[in-house]
C-alpha cells in the first residue's frame, strides 16, 4: 500500500472509477459502493470518462481513499468472493450497461476471481500424468501463441519442444522493428490473463516493451530449454501405422533432423508472410527497396526522396516517424484507412495508475473487464449489418451509419486547414469493412507537412529510378517502402503438411483453408492450429484470447487422447463443413462481409476466411472442451496374425 496519504492521493487521481468502485465492494464487502447515480455514461471509443461531474468523481475519490485507509489499518483482510448476484451488479456497473444474460459465467471466468480459470490445464487425475508424460508435442513457432502453448503443456505435465526459426522468442514482436511499430489493442488486455504487467509504460506500448514482455514470460518459465531456434520445419508426414507425426527439420547450418510427435501444434500466426504487390517491374528499382516488416535499419532515410507504397496499418505507424526526417515523401495510396479517434494512443500510463493496479485487490481484474467489454462485445453492434438495411453503401446498419459519422467527423476536423485532403482521407467504405487503424493525430498530421504528398492515383509499374502512376507521371525516389501487409490468407504457406492417406494440406484446401473452429481439419490427426482459418478479429479484442481459449482446446484434445488411450484424434467432416457452412453465413452479416468490400480478410475467392463471425462468449464456449462426439478417436490398428 501508499507509504504516504498523499501518495494514495496522487494515485487515486489516475484511476479509473468505475473499476475502482468494484475493487472496493470486494475491499469492503458492501455491494453499497454500487450506486446507481454513479453508474457511468461512457461515449464510443472514449479512454474511460464517466460521464459524472468534477465534483462527484472527487466525492467518490475522497471516500475511496478513506476506505482503503480503512483496510489497509484492519491488516487489508481477505474478503469472501461476492456471490453471483452481486457480481453481476458490478460487472453491469463496471460496463456501464446492462450486461446481457449468459455473459456473467464467461465474464467470471475471464476475471478468474477465484484464482482460477477454465483455461488452466486439468491433468490431475494420476492415470492422466502417467499418460501425459508418455505423450510428445511438437510446437512450430516461439511467438506469443508459442510461449502459450509451452506453459500449457508444462502445467499439463506433457513433454514438448518448440521449433522456431528465428534466434529469439517474439514472432512478430521480434521480426516487426519497422520506426512506430506498436500494438494496437491496449497493453492491459494484450497480454496474457493469468500474467498481467501492471508495469506497461504506454496504453498501446511500442514494439521494444512488447519482446520484452514475451521474452520475461519466457524466462519465467524457462521455456528457452524446450526451444530449437534457427530452425525451420520442412515437412510433417503423418505415420499412419504408429500414429505419429515425422517432422523433418533443418537447422541454420543446412543440417536436417527428423523427430517424431504424437501431436503438432503450429503457432504460426496470419501475419507473417510479407505481400509484395503484383506490379510492373517491381525489383527493378535501383535504390534500395524493402517491406516495412523487413526494415532495412541501415538505410539512413535522413534527406532522401522517399517513396511508401501503402497505408495501412504499419504505414499508418511508420509514415509519421519517418516524414519530419526525410527530404521528401510520396505516400501511395489506393484506398484510405479508417482512423479511429484514440487521443491516448502515444500517451504514458500515470505513475499512479500502475500503482493501482499493483497495489489495489482486484483493480486490475475489474480495469481489464472494462477494457473487455467496452473494446470487444459492447463494440460489435457498431458493425453489424442490418437485415434489408436501405440506407447508404458506405455502412451496413443504422448503429455502423452513426459511428461512420462520429469518425469521419473526427477526420475531417483534422484537415479543415487542407479541404483538398478531406476526400482522400475519409473512407467509402463502412467502418469495419477493412482493418481500422488507430488514430490520434499523427497520421494526417504527417500528410500535412510540406515534403509529404499524398498520391492516390493507380500504380503503372515502378521503375529503376521510381514510380509511374497511370497518368504517366514518374515519381523519381532514392528509397521505396511497400508497407502492404501480408499474405493472410495463406494460411501455413512453405509448410508441407502430409496427412492420412498421403494427402497435402494445401491439395485439400485449394487454396481456401477451412478449419474446425480455426483448430483442426479432417485427414490430419493430431494436428492442431492456432490462429486458423476464421479466428481473426476485426474489432472486438485482442488476439491473446483467441489464443487462450485455442489452447484450452487443444490441450483438451489431448487430454481426450490420454482418457480414452487412443493414439489418434480427427475431427468429423460433416462437423467440419456443417461449423464452416455456419461461418460463412454468419461473415456475411458483418461489415467485413460486404461484397463490395475488398480486403486482406477475404481470400482469392472472395470468401471471408480470416474473421470469426460472432462475439467473443461464443468462441470462448466453443472452446471450453473438445465434444467427444465431434472427433473420431482413432484407434491403433490390430496386429496381422
Amino acid at each position: 500500500m501508499a507509504d504516504t496519504d498523499l501518495e494514495l492521493d496522487v494515485a487515486l487521481g489516475a484511476a479509473h472509477l468505475p473499476a475502482l468502485i468494484a475493487a472496493l465492494v470486494h475491499m469492503t464487502g458492501d455491494a453499497g459502493w454500487l450506486r446507481p447515480e454513479w453508474t457511468p455514461v461512457y461515449t464510443p471509443l472514449s479512454r474511460g470518462e464517466t460521464g459524472l461531474s468534477p465534483e462527484v468523481e472527487a466525492d467518490i475519490r475522497v471516500r475511496a481513499e478513506a476506505a482503503i485507509q480503512a483496510y489497509v489499518a484492519a491488516g487489508s483482510p481477505r474478503m469472501p468472493s461476492p456471490d453471483t448476484r452481486t457480481l453481476r451488479r458490478m460487472m453491469d456497473f463496471v460496463g456501464g450497461v446492462p450486461i446481457p444474460e449468459g455473459y456473467a459465467d464467461f465474464l467470471i471466468d475471464e476475471l478468474a476471481i477465484s484464482g482460477v480459470s477454465s483455461k488452466d490445464p486439468q491433468f490431475e487425475q494420476p492415470q492422466l500424468v502417467a499418460a501425459a508424460r508418455r505423450m510428445k508435442v511438437l510446437v512450430i513457432g516461439a511467438g506469443m501463441s508459442g510461449l502459450l502453448t509451452g506453459i500449457r503443456l508444462a502445467q499439463a505435465g506433457i513433454p514438448f519442444e518448440i521449433v522456431e526459426s528465428n534466434p529469439d522468442v517474439g514472432g512478430t514482436w521480434l521480426v516487426n522493428t519497422y520506426p512506430g511499430c506498436r500494438v494496437d489493442n491496449s497493453n492491459h488486455m494484450y497480454s496474457y490473463s493469468f500474467e498481467p504487467n501492471h508495469g506497461w509504460p504506454q496504453h498501446f506500448s511500442p514494439q521494444p516493451e512488447l519482446l520484452k514482455y514475451f521474452r520475461g514470460v519466457a524466462a519465467k518459465y524457462d521455456l528457452k530449454k524446450h526451444i530449437r531456434f534457427d530452425t525451420r520445419v520442412e515437412g510433417l508426414i503423418w505415420d499412419e501405422a504408429r500414429s505419429v507425426w515425422r517432422v523433418e527439420l533443418r537447422g541454420r547450418d543446412g543440417k536436417t533432423d527428423t523427430v517424431e510427435a504424437n501431436a503438432v501444434i503450429t503457432a504460426v500466426g496470419q501475419l507473417n508472410t510479407p505481400r509484395i504487390p503484383t506490379i510492373e517491374g517491381v525489383g527493378t528499382f535501383e535504390g534500395p527497396a524493402f517491406h516495412s516488416a523487413e526494415w532495412r535499419h541501415d538505410v539512413d532515410l535522413t534527406g532522401k526522396r522517399v517513396a511508401v507504397i501503402g497505408t495501412g496499418a504499419s504505414a499508418y505507424q511508420f509514415v509519421p516517424e519517418i516524414a519530419p526526417k526525410v527530404a521528401s515523401l510520396k505516400v501511395f495510396q489506393r484506398t484510405p484507412p479508417w482512423g479511429l479517434p484514440v487521443p491516448h494512443y502515444h500517451e504514458d500510463v500515470p505513475e499512479g495508475m500502475k500503482w493501482l493496479l499493483e497495489h489495489i485487490p482486484f483493480y486490475a481484474k475489474w480495469y481489464r473487464f472494462w477494457l473487455f467489454w467496452t473494446t470487444t462485445e459492447g463494440f460489435l453492434p457498431m458493425v453489424k449489418a442490418d437485415e434489408g438495411w436501405n440506407g447508404p453503401t458506405t455502412a451496413v446498419g443504422a448503429e455502423n451509419l452513426a459511428l461512420r459519422e462520429m469518425v469521419a467527423a473526427a477526420l475531417a476536423a483534422q484537415v479543415e486547414d487542407r479541404p483538398d485532403l478531406l476526400p482522400n482521407v475519409v473512407p467509402t467504405y463502412p467502418v469495419g469493412g477493412k482493418r481500422a487503424v488507430l488514430d490520434n493525430g499523427v497520421w494526417l498530421g504527417a500528410l500535412k507537412r510540406p515534403n509529404v504528398e499524398l498520391i492516390t492515383g493507380a500504380i503503372a509499374r515502378v521503375t529503376p529510378r521510381g514510380v509511374v502512376t497511370d497518368d504517366g507521371v514518374e515519381h523519381e525516389v532514392d528509397v521505396l517502402i511497400y508497407g502492404t501487409g501480408f499474405t493472410a490468407s495463406k494460411f501455413l504457406s512453405g509448410l508441407k503438411v502430409t496427412g492420412r492417406g498421403g494427402r497435402d494440406l494445401h491439395d485439400a484446401w485449394a487454396g481456401d483453408a477451412r478449419a474446425y473452429l480455426g483448430v483442426t481439419t479432417p485427414g490430419f490427426p493430431n494436428f492442431f492450429m492456432i490462429y486458423g482459418p476464421n479466428t481473426n478479429i476485426v474489432v472486438n479484442g485482442s488476439i491473446i484470447f483467441f489464443s487462450e481459449c485455442a489452447v484450452r482446446y487443444i490441450i483438451g484434445c489431448l487430454r481426450l487422447l490420454a482418457e480414452t488411450g487412443a493414439p489418434a484424434i480427427e475431427v468429423k467432416r460433416d462437423i467440419h463443413d456443417a461449423f464452416n457452412v455456419a461461418v460463412d453465413q454468419a461473415n456475411k452479416g458483418w461489415a467485413w462481409g460486404s461484397p463490395n468490400v475488398t480486403s486482406w480478410y477475404k481470400n482469392e475467392f472472395g470468401r471471408v476466411s480470416q474473421n470469426w463471425p460472432y462475439g467473443l462468449i461464443d468462441y470462448w464456449r466453443a472452446t471450453l472442451a473438445p465434444n467427444p462426439e465431434d472427433f473420431v478417436l482413432i484407434r491403433q490398428p490390430e496386429p496381422v496374425a
